[in-house]
């Protein structure tokens, strides 16, 4: 369940000298910090970007025109792996990414060797406190990475879109780097984005985690 950030806190101000104040609106609530991608620490390397599994949304963008293209599940999925693929390759060239659709060909290939990519589980990484890749997605990723020809695999483990008062909409997209060797989760980020439409928030949102300046 995504938690979205109230943008204005109204703060009660008392009367002052028998005259009557109106409430005064605090200023907007600043965004935490956000964990860059350490995309230079991945130069050279094989790096597979796993299926996004996982997108849910305020109820409230159900009716919003600018929301229609995401309102079917299978759709909104496709989109967002699409943004990710082109957002983090165009970002960070250096490193040697295979998209989803690659991954699913593998599986295709190697089918009764590799599970689904799209049915492997991985949106169980979203939970914050997971540092170790749980079974069987585990030995799922093992697999598969040892095929892809990598070790490590960049996990969208889940997308939430939801309004904000000035009429964009918000994305907070969960992202995780897992080490398919040591079953170790090595980097997690929540990345923010806003925008008019689904598309921009979440370019915004791989923006924030993977600046033009470079990883760590």
């Amino acid at each position: 369940m995504m938690v979205w950030l109230t943008p204005l806190v109204v703060l009660a101000v008392p009367a002052c000298g028998g005259s009557r104040q109106e409430p005064a609106a605090a200023a907007p609530t600043a965004d935490p910090p956000t964990a860059i991608l350490p995309a230079s620490r991945l130069t050279g390397q094989t790096v597979a970007i796993l299926p996004m599994t996982l997108v849910v949304a305020d109820p409230s963008l159900q009716s919003d025109s600018a929301y229609a293209s995401y309102r079917e599940r299978r759709a909104a999925l496709e989109q967002v792996d699409s943004l990710i693929s082109e957002g983090v390759g165009s970002r960070a060239p250096e490193v040697a990414w295979v998209p989803p659709r690659e991954l699913r060909k593998m599986a295709r290939r190697s089918a009764g060797y590799l599970a689904d990519p799209d049915q492997m589980g991985q949106a169980v990484l979203r939970g914050p406190k997971i540092d170790v890749i749980p079974d069987p997605l585990r030995s799922s990723l093992r697999s598969l990475m040892a095929v892809a020809g990598g070790r490590i695999a960049l996990v969208p483990a889940a997308i939430g879109f939801g309004p904000e008062a000035d009429g964009r909409m918000r994305a907070d997209l969960s992202l995780v780097l897992a080490d398919a060797r040591s079953g170790k989760v090595i980097w997690r980020s929540v990345a923010l984005g806003r925008g008019k439409t689904p598309n921009e928030a979440v370019n915004a949102a791989i923006a924030a985690v993977l600046p033009v300046s470079g990883g760590q």
